[in-house]
């Protein structure tokens, strides 16, 4: 591999709960190609969602900034176009940089840094999906989740959500082979976003029926009542209608199922990728990122989902197989955060006043440290919440505090499951002291608070405003100029068939 300027191969999924990769893929996943990769990997198995929403998620993983500092704050939050990217940091050091897949921009800016994107996104680039601190417990049905996702769970052979990955996948590889034909010398940085496993639960019949032996179909911690739910998983069930479905165990089952099969899915989609890069030579001088956005709950404790600071919401898989970093388990708590700094190191870019202000560490420092620098701190502050939520992942331990409800401490160790919230346990109390001294230091809540209040207020009188007469949409239109394709007169027949085959003279 090209120490110096490797390729880089990003691929992004959605809503796949980290809790299923303890190292690499769980065993009873169908996932020959993760699995393969995971053996060549890094793997950081300890690794958290910048915040559990995806907009959010996203816009974090690509600038290495909290979204209290990116000010996306939810799934219809601008992501301001000023904000350096690793796409810009790459670009701006030589890098081809390409989007193919979802990042949920927000905004008319669809690019952040990518000089190309295939594809259109899968979710709206608008404020409609605004929440509203001043109306709290209000549902809006239109566009907040609902258990119809589980009760409509099974299989089908073409979706919305197949539909889009197919055409990511499609162009994806086109573009690797377009790549591979060499007429830019420039490394390329490549990412691939799908929004697999994301709900709702439905998957091809072959992939479904690769988990017809009934494992893993139960959760591991059967539904709580709504009584005894923490403050912030009551509202997150309202949000979702919960008390609207009454769902049984088949049920709970299916949606599993098809969870499991759509990473089948993935799978597949990840395999081609790589035969892509195998077959035209790239495979050993690139680079490649495997993460996912946020989790999902599938059903563990009653909720579904993501929105929560339960690692089955917050915790991600994430794999690097890059030269510099040895392949193998690292148990150190990590963030996705963390992705620019990574890749600036791997290229050897030094980021300069730009690193002041991430709150990402590249994961090689992790790696040569044996721990992270700093602890590991997450943020929520939209759909189900009435003021933003903070999370700190240090250690064994994980501390969250909402100005709205009471602190929870867990021990992750001892406490996988976080069924025993030991905040106000007296034999903890000097542990609480030094995380709530932390939190203080880390974040002021109630101006946190102040600014997404505003930051909603300011998007409910524009999007009002934007959608009143005429109607220009943000969404991302893909450039396909077709009389530059294939063969046209203004081309010479002969240069186009040698210039367009790989590899020439075989």
């Amino acid at each position: 591999m090209n120490v110096a300027r490797p390729n880089i191969l990003v691929i992004m999924v959605d809503q796949l709960n980290g809790t299923l990769f303890p190292d690499g893929p769980a065993g009873f996943l169908h996932a020959p190609n993760l699995k393969a990769l995971a053996a060549r990997s890094a793997r950081f198995v300890n690794t958290y969602a910048a915040s559990p929403l995806c907009a959010p998620a996203r816009a974090s993983f690509m600038s290495g900034q909290l979204p209290s500092k990116t000010r996306v704050y939810d799934n219809a939050a601008e992501f301001a176009s000023d904000i350096p990217t690793f796409a810009h940091h790459l670009r701006r050091a030589g890098y081809r940089t390409c989007l193919s897949g979802k990042m949920h921009f927000v905004g008319p800016d669809q690019l952040h840094g990518f000089e190309e994107r295939l594809t259109t996104d899968v979710y709206p680039a608008d404020f409609g999906w605004t929440p509203d601190y001043t109306k709290p417990g209000e549902r809006i049905d239109w566009w907040y989740h609902n258990l119809g996702s589980v009760t409509g769970a099974g299989v089908a052979e073409i979706t919305n959500q197949l539909e889009y990955d197919d055409e990511v996948a499609h162009f994806a590889t086109a573009k690797l082979y377009d790549y591979a034909r060499g007429n830019d010398a420039r490394p390329f940085c490549l990412t691939v976003s799908f929004t697999h496993p994301h709900d709702p639960y439905v998957a091809r019949r072959r992939f479904f029926d690769l988990y017809d032996d009934g494992t893993a179909l139960e959760p591991v911690v059967e539904r709580i009542p709504f009584g005894e739910q923490d403050p912030h998983s009551q509202r997150l069930m309202m949000a979702c209608d919960d008390h609207a479905y009454r769902i049984g165990e088949a049920q709970i089952a299916r949606a599993r199922r098809a969870y499991y099969a759509n990473i089948s899915y993935i799978d597949e989609k990840v395999g081609e990728l790589i035969d892509v890069l195998e077959r035209t030579r790239m495979l050993e001088d690139t680079a490649i990122l495997f993460v996912s956005d946020h989790g999902d709950m599938l059903g563990e404790r009653g909720l579904w989902f993501k929105m929560n600071f339960f690692e089955g919401s917050a915790r991600v898989p994430l794999m690097i197989c890059a030269p510099g970093i040895p392949a193998g388990p690292y148990m150190q708590p990590v963030s996705t955060l963390d992705v620019l700094p990574t890749l600036a190191e791997l290229v050897g870019l030094d980021l300069g006043p730009s690193a002041a202000w991430l709150d990402g560490i590249s994961l090689f420092d992790t790696a040569r440290r044996g721990e992270r620098a700093e602890p590991v701190r997450m943020e929520y502050a939209a759909e189900g919440s009435v003021a933003p939520l903070v999370s700190i992942r240090q250690g064994r331990w994980k501390f969250n505090r909402c100005p709205a409800d009471p602190d929870q401490l867990f021990d992750l160790e001892a406490d996988p499951s976080e069924l025993r919230d030991l905040a106000a346990d007296p034999a903890h109390a000097e542990i609480v002291a030094g995380f709530d001294a932390q939190a203080k230091r880390l974040w002021d809540l109630p101006r946190f608070d102040a600014e997404v209040r505003q930051s909603q207020a300011r998007r409910h009188v524009t999007y009002e405003a934007l959608r009143n007469g005429a109607y220009y949409p943000w969404d991302f239109q893909p450039l396909q100029r077709a009389s530059e394709r294939y063969m046209r007169n203004h081309m010479n027949l002969d240069n186009l068939e040698d210039q367009q085959r790989f590899p020439r003279g075989e």
